[in-house]
């Protein structure tokens, strides 16, 4: 789950790396979001060099942590990442409110990358049931982001015909 944290990660990471199926190299996708306390430029350079595709960050505290977050974003540019291959994991239906959730949204905006909302409990849409937010707020945000997501992958709001 947080692959990250271990002590030895970077020799997981490399191992994956080396790691050919019928002489063919694998492409790897982290499934949830890395923590960003954990990430180095060393770490963010052998995940780019293993072939880890689609890195997602998890913000799942306060919009406070936004300057953590751009400099985990950072060290994967940095790593040769381009924005469209990152994305941001924000817990959503919890103990971040709605409007916080609105305003880490916006900040994804201008840094141009991906939002994954990622509800809370492991619900799935569509059967997410309100337990912190109001359904309204719920439909409104999957809304917002899917919106945004294709502004950043297409560089249109398909929306505006």
């Amino acid at each position: 789950m947080n692959l990250l944290c271990k002590k030895e990660a970077l020799s997981i990471i490399t191992e994956l790396g080396e790691k050919r199926v019928n002489d063919k190299v694998v492409y790897y996708e982290l499934s949830c979001g890395v923590d960003y306390r954990f990430l180095t430029q060393t770490l963010a350079y052998a995940l780019k060099n293993s072939r880890f595709k689609n890195i997602r960050i998890a913000w799942d505290n306060s919009v406070k942590d936004q300057y953590k977050i751009k400099d985990a974003i950072k060290l994967l540019l940095k790593a040769g990442y381009k924005p469209k291959q990152i994305m941001i994991f924000m817990v959503c239906n919890y103990h971040i409110c709605y409007e916080e959730n609105i305003n880490k949204l916006d900040i994804c905006k201008v840094w141009n990358v991906q939002v994954a909302d990622c509800w809370y409990d492991n619900q799935l849409s569509p059967n997410i049931k309100p337990v912190y937010w109001k359904e309204e707020e719920i439909k409104e945000f999957r809304k917002q982001c899917r919106r945004h997501n294709q502004m950043v992958n297409f560089g249109v709001d398909l929306y505006v015909k």
